[in-house]
């Protein structure tokens, strides 16, 4: 009897717990659609989805190996909700090896971490033989440095990229075919911003949008508290930690607030013109949450379409989607993948459409 009671009482914690998971994936999986803003908490789940559906594998594996096969259909049925978002990081397809020969225009986003801000210019002219090597019509840069030294690297990128048009400082666009406009987004209260640029390509205008959005702020966070911590060697560790929590959390907060805004922004620039549009660039921000969804609207996602794999674009302990490349229905996506290099913190991520 007593062997069955404590059967029964961790089906029902088993149970319980399936519940709660079940109930905040769902909220997580709806937490894009309202803005951070009055809705930290909510905002934040998407964050935490990759463990809850990891949670509800773990649960229906208890059910099945436990032969609770009513209770294993909850978690079934809320893995089955996720699989848009599960396709929005994982693409179970294969690569289509024909894809590269076809006739179409080839994008590429790259955030190149100031080429390192090494002088001798050789980390950009590394950069420039990738993407020559990728073949690439426009390339769009996020946090770009113009100077190596006495170097101006637009004159080197110029024998490849004939056209070019520059943002605020750090955002640029490089073309070979011919650029007839361009503006620059400007943000409020931020040092990030976005830009777009009207391209020729054998007489058909099309708008590429280059964004970089608000930063996390987490690894300025970490590193303030290191400092911290180590002025203050004797501080009880608890003490210091929950300064850390309170901050990183409160940085956080307030970065996707940010971006929230500035996505807003963008989504309304594009809203207003007819032109056929590609909107691409460094995000901050992973798939579902608001800024995406904001972003995407009626677009479509690269990756989802012609994309393979897991796609990851940033090289830190954080492996997570932030890089994106969308598109409107207009085009066609032919590819979409990253390339693992080790010239930034980010992976450059690229895209062959046709239309």
């Amino acid at each position: 009897m007593g062997k069955l009671a404590v059967y029964k009482y961790l089906s029902l914690m088993f149970l319980v717990l399936q519940c709660v998971v079940t109930v905040f994936t769902i909220m997580a999986l709806f937490g894009g659609d309202v803005s951070p803003v009055g809705h930290s908490a909510r905002a934040m789940l998407v964050y935490i989805l990759p463990v809850l559906i990891a949670l509800n594998i773990v649960l229906l594996l208890i059910w099945l190996i436990r032969r609770k096969w009513f209770y294993a259909i909850i978690p079934i049925v809320t893995i089955a909700c996720c699989i848009p978002y599960i396709g929005t990081i994982v693409q179970f397809g294969s690569i289509d090896k024909n894809a590269e020969a076809e006739k179409g225009l080839k994008i590429a986003t790259y955030n190149v971490a100031m080429f390192g801000r090494e002088t001798s210019g050789f980390l950009a002219q590394d950069i420039l033989a990738q993407i020559r090597r990728h073949k690439v019509d426009v390339l769009c840069l996020q946090e770009y440095n113009e100077n190596s030294g006495d170097k101006k690297n637009s004159d080197s990128y110029k024998e490849y990229f004939p056209y070019m048009a520059v943002g605020r400082g750090d955002m640029v666009v490089f073309s070979r075919y011919p650029i007839k406009d361009s503006k620059t987004l400007l943000f409020d209260d931020s040092n990030q911003s976005a830009m777009w640029a009207d391209i020729d390509v054998k007489g058909q205008d099309i708008r590429i949008f280059n964004v970089h959005l608000e930063t996390t702020g987490i690894n300025r966070t970490m590193y303030k508290a290191g400092k911290l911590q180590a002025a203050n060697p004797y501080e009880d560790y608890s003490i210091t930690n929950s300064r850390v929590l309170n901050a990183i959390f409160g940085n956080y907060t307030l970065g996707m607030m940010f971006r929230a805004g500035q996505a807003i922004t963008i989504a309304n620039e594009k809203r207003s013109t007819e032109k056929p549009c590609i909107l691409c660039g460094d995000f901050n921000d992973v798939p579902y949450s608001f800024v995406y969804n904001t972003m995407l609207g009626n677009m479509v996602d690269g990756f989802k379409e012609c994309g393979s794999g897991w796609m990851y674009t940033y090289r830190g302990k954080k492996a997570v989607r932030i890089d994106y490349i969308f598109h409107d229905t207009f085009f066609k996506g032919l590819s979409y993948y990253k390339e693992d290099l080790t010239t930034s913190d980010h992976l450059p991520v690229f895209m062959k459409v046709t239309y």
